[in-house]
């Protein structure tokens, strides 16, 4: 399965989340305690997840040449002693990510330590969440409705309550949908959402994953009416990301407005390019984080994680994607006032930050 979310903004707690699929994009959001404090740092351990870790790299990373690159930089600070000593895991992971992003920038690629569940067991950092991703939704005005997510993880409950809202919000004159907290995720809650924006089949963007990996993985399972593979170079597997209109599409001449901040990243960005490219919505906020390649969670033993990225999400009319770079905005303001400026583009009169305070706390009463 392939995910997208930027690991260095995995690290946070479950109560945050009150807070790459059937078809994937890219990467888990924390779920459980940050890494536990009282984890010893073990060289031994050390060692194997460094080993396993320049294995996959060199295997798996999206640009074969920065994949052994990081291999080489791994293995040679390993046989250096370079990894022998930290004051704790945290420390230990944060070394190696820094390493590797020395060798080639990626804003996906970061070590995460081990972290203990509530048994005391040590595990990953990286699990996706049950609760509902949706932070707040509903009537901001009349015919102006808003839905704000966290992450797409395609779970159940976000499912269940957002299929429920788009039924609420049926002929809706004007939709903002807020992703200035979002951090990433998977397709389908994307899916969901463009069903019923687009009246037509429409293409969005392409993603490009290296063969081997795709075959590994069997990248075909993940392929159906929104997700398809079209010709490609050798090596290389290449997707193209539709947008399928749902039979009941209630929102195809509804106005969007896409709320967008320099913490946006990943799947978030996936979303936020997809409706800039075919003009369905007025990005409104900051550019986004620069998160563009998505990739397979690997487990490197002792409760050490980490996205090891192996594909590119990119516009095919210019071949660009959004590493490093992020989404820019159609009308850049601090992301703090990006309601307040789509609500004014879409002549919405009312107060922004009352109308998304109360929907707030009546989604946070209700949990």
């Amino acid at each position: 399965m392939r995910l997208l979310f930027p690991a260095a903004l995995l690290l946070a707690s479950a109560a945050a989340f009150a807070l790459v699929p059937a078809e994937a994009l890219a990467q888990p959001v924390v779920a459980t305690p940050p890494a536990a404090e009282s984890l010893p740092f073990v060289a031994s351990e050390a060692k194997a997840v460094v080993t396993a870790l320049a294995a996959r790299l060199e295997r798996d990373y999206l640009l074969p040449s920065a994949g052994k690159a990081y291999a080489a930089r791994l293995r040679g600070k390993l046989e250096a002693g370079g990894y022998a000593r930290f004051a704790s895991p945290q420390a230990f992971a944060q070394a190696v990510t820094a390493d590797l992003q020395a060798v080639h920038p990626d804003t996906h690629l970061c070590l995460l330590p081990p972290a203990v569940n509530k048994e005391g067991e040590r595990q990953s950092m990286a699990v996706y969440p049950t609760t509902s991703t949706i932070i707040a939704k509903g009537w901001l005005a009349p015919g102006t409705a808003y839905v704000g997510f966290s992450a797409f993880f395609g779970n159940e409950a976000t499912l269940t309550e957002l299929a429920a809202f788009l039924r609420q919000v049926r002929g809706a004159r004007t939709l903002v949908i807020d992703i200035r907290k979002h951090r990433g995720g998977e397709f389908p809650e994307m899916n969901m959402l463009l069903a019923q924006l687009f009246g037509k089949e429409t293409a969005l963007l392409d993603m490009d994953t290296r063969e081997s990996v795709y075959l590994r993985n069997n990248g075909a399972s993940e392929e159906g009416p929104n997700l398809r593979r079209i010709d490609a170079p050798s090596g290389i597997v290449r997707q193209r990301h539709f947008a399928v209109p749902a039979a009941d599409a209630s929102l195809v001449d509804t106005k969007v407005y896409l709320l967008t901040s320099g913490k946006s990243a990943s799947a978030a960005e996936h979303l936020a390019l997809a409706l800039k490219r075919t003009h369905r919505a007025a990005l409104v906020g900051e550019t986004t984080r620069g998160a563009g390649n998505y990739g397979s969670l690997a487990d490197l033993g002792f409760g050490y994680s980490i996205l090891v990225p192996d594909g590119r999400t990119y516009d095919p009319d210019t071949n660009r994607g959004w590493e490093g770079t992020g989404v820019a905005p159609d009308v850049a303001v601090p992301a703090g006032d990006a309601l307040a400026k789509a609500l004014d583009l879409a002549g919405v009169k009312v107060d922004a930050a009352s109308a998304l305070a109360s929907l707030t706390a009546v989604r946070t009463s209700a949990r």
